[in-house]
């Protein structure tokens, strides 16, 4: 929901300030029943996407919005209108978890795609031939796509730019209080687990053996090896993690892992052994102790837990 109204609203305000319809957009769907948000809000569509797409609409963009797990009920008829956009000049993109849908379309084979961090372990484990940008957007060839709610914010402003000049999006992102235009280039900000910090408000040294510890997800390393990759001692590096997470090295590492098993178990489709030894247990009961100790619940559970309260959101929503 956050995404869908990230990208009408900024796109309504430009037509309001230009005091012209600049954009129009609709809510496309399979059929023509609701559509549950995640957070169960429900939206009407405006049309059938079989209705919506072609060279008599003219449409410009038609973007993913969904949850990870979201998928076609017919995806042999929703890839024939897609292409047909496609052939008519159109563009596909993705918000959020909508790029599951849309990697999984086919559609869009050989494009890189701009992933939430949240959810870039299920994804690239999916899709590993595709290439993962870890910038807010991305935008290239066919494909535009959007890592979050506030990066589809910046994505309409940089249409917006494109369109009605830098004047109208400067006040636009002022109406919102919106601080600046990200572009494609920006990274996206990441949490230091278990404290208030972002990933780039640590430490040089600790940054860079969390970026270690980013390359030995599947093949743990020692902390020892670590600290002496870095050029320190691992006393040293023990001192430094906790004064800057509260944690030592070892927990902290630990927690990254587990962060990465716990993408897989919400949004990916590998059984439960799988993923120990994709995380880089031997054993996986191990795995699923130390998963309880951080989560309170089985990795089982989780994923059970998940499947009983989904919510199947696969709408789609075009930018004209």
């Amino acid at each position: 929901m956050a995404c869908l109204t990230s990208a009408i609203e900024p796109l309504r305000a430009a037509n309001e300030i230009a005091g012209e319809e600049a954009f129009r957009w609709k809510i496309l769907a399979e059929d023509d029943a609701p559509i549950a948000s995640s957070a169960g809000v429900c939206f009407a569509p405006d049309l059938r996407l079989a209705e919506a797409t072609g060279p008599e609409t003219a449409l410009d963009h038609v973007f993913f919005v969904a949850s990870p797990d979201g998928c076609f009920e017919d995806p042999i008829k929703a890839n024939a209108a897609l292409q047909r956009h496609l052939r008519a000049g159109g563009r596909i993109g993705a918000f959020s978890g909508g790029i599951f849908p849309l990697a999984r379309s086919g559609l869009m084979a050989g494009q890189p795609m701009s992933v939430h961090w949240c959810y870039e372990a299920a994804f690239q484990a999916e899709f590993p031939e595709i290439d993962i940008l870890q910038t807010v957007l991305s935008d290239q060839g066919a494909c535009q796509t959007a890592s979050g709610a506030a990066a589809v914010f910046d994505l309409m402003l940089n249409h917006i730019e494109a369109r009605l000049g830098p004047a109208i999006t400067t006040e636009t992102a002022c109406w919102f209080q919106h601080p600046f235009v990200r572009g494609a280039s920006v990274r996206q900000k990441l949490p230091a687990l278990g404290n208030a910090a972002s990933h780039d408000m640590l430490p040089p040294k600790v940054a860079q053996a969390i970026e270690v510890f980013a390359r030995h997800i599947e093949e743990p390393i020692q902390i020892s090896a670590v600290a002496e990759e870095i050029h320190m001692s691992s006393r040293s590096l023990e001192r430094s993690f906790k004064r800057a997470t509260g944690q030592s090295p070892l927990k902290y590492y630990r927690q990254m892992r587990m962060k990465e098993a716990r993408q897989l178990v919400l949004y990916g489709r590998d059984s439960i052994t799988s993923i120990a030894y994709t995380v880089g247990y031997s054993s996986p009961a191990a795995f699923q102790r130390h998963y309880r100790e951080i989560y309170g619940i089985s990795p089982q559970k989780e994923r059970q837990a998940k499947t009983s309260l989904k919510i199947t959101d696969d709408s789609v929503l075009p930018s004209m």
